[in-house]
């Protein structure tokens, strides 16, 4: 079943006969969590200041993007960060590094033997991609994103999106709801929902806006208002592709989706047949994550290949962030 279906009975509470199997996931995941709460499993110190940006969910919160937009603010606040990620598919060190050319990018499952290596490159401070989970890494800061558009589904894996129940907000430092279809009203009723897990936690609202379109050869730039209608066939293997194809329409295009199973290994002949599938007179466009993995394989003499921009816009929340962030940078 496609991320579409199962999403769509997730909200609809269709996967509900699956309440066994996530009951016993929540067992596992708490036993877990009490392990380390009691300091029967250690975490690890890092060696440098560390900041994770995770979520209890599964994909579609905008991890990327923040996480980038934190190291960029790290690095005008004059530290050296290094990004630190698990490493899952080729497309992510690319992204990061596409996104962010001053920061130090280190994939590594292993968390602690990747921020030795980052501090032997130069870091002096640490960004911690999807690492709300892995406490064996210890941190000094540590933001949950929760994306607006999943604010109403609780249960926990396979029954619904969460990885671990909403009490695990209590670990949790900030809390930053994500927003990309979904309204400011809606964002601010789910930042009130979430944050009655954690009474006093720090609370941001931020936007991932489309910040226009960029040839994925290099060979130009074009503004959102481009695709005003114009047919688009949407590529796009991500956590998320609803949201994705959500902004597109936004913009006024009219949307074929071409969407693949988040961190999809595009073969040959799927990019030919993709190419092959650009509407007449329309626009190919896909994510920066896609991107990455498609340039120097798109055709030569084929049509443009286009990725959309994302833009980090913090709505709500970023004197606290601002000041955390600062702090992480110039440590006392």
């Amino acid at each position: 079943m496609s991320r579409g279906g199962i999403e769509a009975l997730w909200a609809r509470d269709g996967a509900w006969p699956l309440a066994p199997l996530a009951w016993l996931y929540g067992a596992v995941t708490g036993a877990r969590n009490l392990a380390y709460d009691r300091g029967w499993l250690a975490s690890h110190a890092l060696g440098l200041p560390a900041v994770s940006v995770g979520n209890l969910s599964v994909g579609g919160t905008g991890k990327t993007p923040v996480a980038n937009w934190i190291a960029q603010r790290l690095l005008a606040h004059g530290a050296r960060p290094a990004i630190l990620l698990r490493g899952y598919g080729d497309d992510e060190p690319l992204v990061h590094a596409r996104l962010t050319p001053g920061a130090i990018v280190v994939a590594d499952a292993d968390r602690v033997r990747g921020a030795a290596a980052a501090k032997a490159r130069g870091a002096t401070v640490l960004v911690l991609d999807d690492a709300f989970q892995h406490r064996r890494a210890r941190r000094d800061l540590d933001l949950v994103l929760v994306a607006a558009e999943q604010a109403t589904l609780h249960r926990q894996l396979p029954a619904g999106p969460l990885r671990e129940a909403p009490r695990g907000l209590r670990r949790a430092d900030g809390l930053i709801i994500t927003r990309k279809r979904a309204t400011r009203d809606e964002a601010e009723r789910a930042a009130s929902a979430w944050a009655t897990h954690h009474p006093g936690i720090p609370v941001a609202i931020v936007t991932l806006a489309p910040a226009g379109l960029q040839r994925v050869d290099g060979a130009g730039r074009l503004g959102g208002d481009a695709l005003a209608g114009r047919d688009v066939l949407a590529i796009s293997a991500i956590g998320a592709p609803e949201a994705f194809e959500a902004q597109l329409a936004g913009l006024g295009a009219r949307v074929t989706s071409a969407a693949f199973s988040d961190h999809h290994a595009f073969t040959d002949a799927e990019v030919a047949s993709l190419a092959a599938r650009a509407p007449r007179d329309g626009v190919v466009v896909c994510t920066l994550k896609d991107a990455v993995k498609l340039e120097g394989r798109w055709p030569r003499g084929g049509p443009a290949l286009w990725y959309l921009s994302q833009a980090v816009v913090i709505e709500r929340g970023a004197d606290w962030i601002e000041a955390r962030l600062a702090r992480l940078a110039r440590p006392s």
